[in-house]
């Protein structure tokens, strides 16, 4: 189950690289389309953190941000080839991976600030709170994903446009899913006790 949960955490945070670059508006708010799949991943964080540890989810987030400068890197190698004679959609191949630097360095600073605030309080909460795994996850994304939103939304667009309505914005679906994710935490539970014979 472990191995599963990092896979997806990798995965995940890959994916939301790949997909930030296209704005969506939901009813009144636009966030990146990779809002959705990026939120998911601090309660798969805290899941790992609850499976493996403190040290072990610090590790699972350094191999996640070192595959995010990989892929970085060489989307910028694979633009800046020169398409073959027959390829017509170099533009678009540039327009959607090849993320401005800005965004990509707003993006793996929040990224990294924010992970490892969320598995440094997950941690604190389980060692001296205690209480249910849900309220864990609850204050360690309240905390992780705000920290999330300021950081990035403020290097990636300040100076462009007004940053508070994003930031809020961006804020409020992130809890939204952090909430609707929180049955994971029992699914994964459940899973790891039939995988262990329980």
């Amino acid at each position: 189950m472990d191995t599963i949960l990092i896979g997806l955490y990798v995965a995940c945070e890959l994916i939301a690289n790949v997909t930030a670059a296209k704005p969506v508006q939901i009813g009144g708010i636009v966030v990146p389309a990779a809002i959705f799949i990026y939120a998911l991943t601090f309660t798969l964080i805290d899941l790992i953190n609850e499976s493996i540890g403190k040290q072990g989810a610090r590790r699972v987030i350094l191999a996640a941000f070192i595959a995010n400068l990989l892929l970085a890197a060489y989307v910028q190698f694979a633009v800046a080839l020169p398409p073959a004679p027959f390829y017509k959609g170099q533009e678009g191949f540039a327009g959607v991976l090849g993320n401005t630097p800005r965004i990509v360095f707003a993006s793996l600073t929040a990224y990294l600030i924010s992970s490892l605030i969320d598995a440094e309080v997950f941690a604190l909460w389980r060692t001296h709170v205690r209480g249910p795994k849900w309220a864990r996850v609850l204050v360690s994304n309240s905390l992780s994903t705000w920290v999330d939103s300021v950081v990035f939304i403020t290097l990636a667009f300040s100076g462009l446009m007004p940053v508070w309505p994003l930031i809020k914005g961006q804020y409020m679906v992130k809890m939204a899913i952090t909430i609707g994710s929180l049955p994971l935490i029992y699914l994964v539970r459940s899973q790891k006790k039939k995988a262990d014979g329980g």
